[in-house]
């Protein structure tokens, strides 16, 4: 039914695949009674064993000797019992070899299916182990195919295949077979008998990792991401400080003539990129955050909430808000402050209005003295 070679297989594939040859015989031997009974309609107990040196399967019935039989498939009687073994006793457990008949073909398919499932397995916990630190992380890949809206992709590492969904994808970029790109690594997860690598291009862990690549401050420590908010294809906010006042870390970011700035920007499709200084002072940083528009004041209204305002001068509002409201958006988003920008015009005229709006809803007066949350800017 099986001869050496199976074994001799079951041992390149060990090696090969690392799958262990003790546990794919379990498994198959298991697998191989559930097909016999299945084939026969038994329901008595049943265990096989392997012998890998003469290449055999043999397979034995069990039953338990018994003074009255009354499940004949997994008992014995003991006079039965002591004609085959004069010294068998009640309670024990006989087992007898005996040949399956017309069990060669469902043998084969069924050490067909476990091998074909191993191997599934064992790709699947080659992949999880393989990635298991790679999250989080700047990979280089090839786009390898093209389907429903997913582009896969080549990771290399043993032929581990990525996916970037619809939504990991930035939106203007085009993908085409054997196109080499560097994606960021969102998730290896356990997909049942198969393991998932999620990639992303849209993603703000993508700039990081890739300043993190061109900035050696970065890679060492001098310099610090703080945060980074980006709306992928358009624009990208990414906070940066220096514990040593010596460094400067916007220079070290944007290099020798916008180098290294450049490189990154030229990775992501021209994306527009503004490099923020980060500030401990939540007013400063935001006024800083609204980058390029230039900030006249700053006003806390609500700490607890997270909330300023933001007066810029008439002629720099829409620079401030941005197209469809993204410069303010991304400020927002990359300070984690709800910021509300209004002109210096629109303060004048509305200044009552606005007084009595913020301290119904946030208890203060906007016209508070600077010590208590009015920034100059």
């Amino acid at each position: 039914m099986i001869n050496k070679d199976f074994f001799a297989a079951l041992e390149d594939l060990e090696r090969e695949k690392g799958i262990s040859s003790e546990v794919f015989l379990e498994t198959l031997k298991n697998a191989l009674v559930f097909a016999y009974k299945r084939q026969t309609g038994l329901a008595s107990k049943i265990v096989m064993e392997t012998d890998p040196e003469k290449g055999s399967i043999r397979f034995f019935s069990v039953k338990t000797v018994v003074e009255d039989v009354e499940d004949e498939e997994n008992e014995m009687w003991i006079l039965d019992a002591q004609e085959e073994n004069p010294n068998a006793q009640i309670g024990d457990v006989i087992t007898k070899e005996f040949i399956p008949k017309d069990f060669g073909r469902i043998a084969a398919q069924t050490a067909k299916q476990v091998i074909m499932q191993k191997l599934r397995e064992a790709e699947r916990d080659n992949t999880l182990s393989a990635f298991s630190d790679k999250e989080d992380e700047l990979m280089t890949c090839l786009v390898r195919r093209i389907e429903n809206g997913n582009v896969y992709v080549d990771l290399g590492q043993g032929e581990m295949e990525g996916v970037m969904l619809p939504q990991d994808q930035t939106r203007g970029e085009e993908y085409h077979v054997n196109d080499k790109l560097k994606v960021y690594v969102k998730r290896v997860k356990s997909m049942g008998r198969n393991a998932q690598v999620l990639v992303s291009r849209s993603c703000a862990g993508l700039v990081k990792r890739l300043f993190e690549n061109e900035v050696p401050e970065i890679r060492q420590g001098y310099v610090e991401v703080k945060a980074v908010a980006r709306e992928a294809g358009e624009r990208t906010k990414i906070a940066i400080y220096a514990e040593d006042s010596r460094i400067d870390p916007v220079g070290a970011c944007v290099g020798n003539k916008g180098a290294r700035v450049n490189a990154v920007v030229a990775e992501l499709g021209r994306e527009k990129i503004d490099i923020i200084l980060w500030n401990e002072n939540p007013l400063e940083f935001i006024a800083k955050a609204l980058s390029p528009a230039k900030v006249q004041r700053v006003i806390m209204l609500s700490e607890q909430q997270k909330a300023a305002r933001v007066v810029v001068a008439d002629d720099v509002l829409s620079l401030a808000i941005g197209r469809n409201g993204q410069n303010a958006r991304l400020a927002a988003r990359l300070t984690g402050w709800k910021i509300d920008v209004k002109s210096e015009s629109y303060m004048l005229e509305h200044e009552a209005e606005l007084a009595e709006k913020d301290l119904e809803k946030y208890g203060v007066d906007i016209e508070v003295p600077v010590e208590e949350g009015n920034l100059e800017i």
